[in-house]
């Protein structure tokens, strides 16, 4: 089409590595990979500057030449069959002791959480970076060379927080709750209750296919549910939570003021109460299922505690769709939580997910996938192979 434009690509479905893979290659001009729309600013500036663009395009391209190699060497590693690496599965020594029973069963609405209670849990570190600030809270606010502007803007930050929760400027709202579950295969299984002999929802995990050519296990998300035949009587949580309500209205006020500082601060602080509130409400899940001591914030930061809290669209399973089935057991969207046709959750400070409370659970990488577990995935899920190479794209070992 003649485009004579630099192209930005960014959000948390792509990559480095996936823009200078697959999009790179295919443009002339420069293309840069951004985190999000935040950071969109500094790269921006430079583009238009004559020589800080040719050096910025320099460095990227290099930068990129780089991430290609890399790619190439990682798809030239060997992987297993799916059947030898589900052989090769975590190993767990199950037994009914490991097997809390929460508190209660189904679900729990959270229609107004105290913003005041989410302060405490807040990971500044993250809220750095997306100003380009690269170093962990609170050390950056002493770094010789970032340590005044960071000071600056986390001065900022409090000041804008301050109104946001004394003058209830956003509002967070979550749901969350507990099913009896098993493993089936590499399937995770909900059941509507205590006779587990009803369906109500099931969750296919993919599995790591990469020969470790070691002793380490190729790992699914499902190794640490139960399996059915154990006969066992284990337990999946599941959660969505929004500290986003009201950020577009402020924001974009903001905006009508040409203030973008504050519009960009309105939804980097957003961003940070939604992870705080999974954070919070993740404790208070343990507590209700299996948790006895009390844990500091760092701590919490830190993830010191028994359980994971998986994210689709993240590494240990990296396929969006599945938030479709989350948000159906879940009912989010009363909430005002949704999902885009991409997956993406609507207000954006959103984190959604399941909880895993065994103590051998833990996060990992699936890493790339062969054709033979896409095809089995596939089944699996109803859909078609082709469908699901799309949204795995990232992930696959090899070119459809």
């Amino acid at each position: 089409r003649g485009l004579d434009l630099p192209l930005l690509i960014g959000g948390a479905t792509t990559s480095r590595q996936h823009t200078a893979v697959k999009v790179a290659p295919e443009y002339g001009n420069p293309t840069v990979h951004v985190l999000d729309a935040s950071r969109v600013v500094g790269v921006v500036s430079a583009l238009l500057d004559p020589e800080r663009r040719a050096t910025l395009n320099d460095e990227n391209l290099v930068d990129q030449e780089r991430l290609r190699v890399q790619h190439a060497a990682r798809d030239a590693k060997p992987m297993l069959a799916i059947a030898e690496a589900r052989a090769r599965r975590t190993p767990v020594e199950w037994r009914a002791e490991d097997l809390a029973v929460p508190a209660f069963l189904g679900l729990r609405q959270i229609e107004r959480q105290p913003l005041e209670e989410l302060v405490p849990a807040i990971d500044w570190t993250f809220f750095f970076h997306v100003w380009e600030l690269k170093g962990k809270y609170p050390a950056i606010l002493d770094d010789p060379r970032l340590g005044a502007a960071a000071r600056e803007l986390f001065a900022n930050g409090q000041e804008l927080l301050d109104r946001i929760v004394h003058e209830r400027l956003l509002e967070a709202r979550g749901v969350y709750g507990f099913w009896p579950a098993n493993a089936d295969g590499d399937d995770i299984v909900l059941f509507t209750d205590e006779d587990r002999d009803q369906e109500l929802a099931r969750f296919p995990m993919l599995r790591q296919q990469a020969d470790h050519q070691d002793e380490r296990p190729n790992r699914s998300l499902a190794d640490f549910v139960a399996p059915l035949e154990t006969g066992l009587r284990d337990y999946v949580g599941a959660f969505a939570v929004t500290a986003g309500v009201g950020t577009d209205e402020l924001a974009g006020a903001f905006e009508a003021e040409n203030d973008d500082y504050n519009a960009i601060l309105t939804k980097a602080l957003a961003d940070r109460l939604a992870e705080s509130f999974a954070t919070v409400l993740h404790e208070r899940v343990r507590r209700e299922w299996y948790q006895t001591e009390t844990l500091t914030p760092e701590q919490l930061i830190a993830e010191k505690h028994r359980g994971i809290r998986p994210a689709f669209g993240y590494p240990a399973c990296p396929d969006h769709t599945e938030k479709g089935t989350l948000f159906d057991l879940l009912g989010a969207r009363e909430l005002g939580i949704e999902l885009t046709e991409h997956f993406a959750m609507t207000p954006t400070a959103a984190v959604s997910g399941i909880y895993l409370g065994h103590p051998a659970s833990k996060y990992f990488a699936v890493g790339r996938v062969a054709p033979d577990q896409v095809a089995d995935y596939a089944a699996r899920k109803g859909s078609s192979v082709e469908v699901v190479e799309r949204w795995l794209a990232p992930n696959l070992g090899y070119t459809p």
